[in-house]
């Protein structure tokens, strides 16, 4: 039953999301979806060079020695913020 979306279903949801958002709205809808699938990706990415210059780095990191990391916010951008990583006491004896 809902399997099978033909032209004229398709083309009836875009005409139900055009009259719902507005016109005005969707590309500023698209290309903030846009960008939240680039940081997602940038992130992603991040994450698995992470995990792989961790497995070749030492488990415990220098004590005293703790540079700030920074986040882009997308692959583009030139402007970055310093992120202050919460300490956990729970595994220091």
């Amino acid at each position: 039953m809902f399997g099978r979306l033909g032209a004229p279903e398709i083309i009836l949801l875009l005409v139900v999301i055009v009259l719902l958002f507005g016109a005005k709205k969707l590309p500023d809808m698209a290309r903030s979806l846009g960008k939240s699938a680039r940081i997602l990706k940038s992130e992603a990415k991040a994450m698995k060079a992470e995990s792989t210059d961790t497995a070749a780095a030492p488990a415990d990191p220098p004590a005293g020695e703790s540079a700030p990391r920074t986040i882009k916010a997308a692959p583009g951008d030139v402007t970055s913020r310093p992120v202050s990583e919460p300490t956990d006491r729970t595994t220091q004896r």
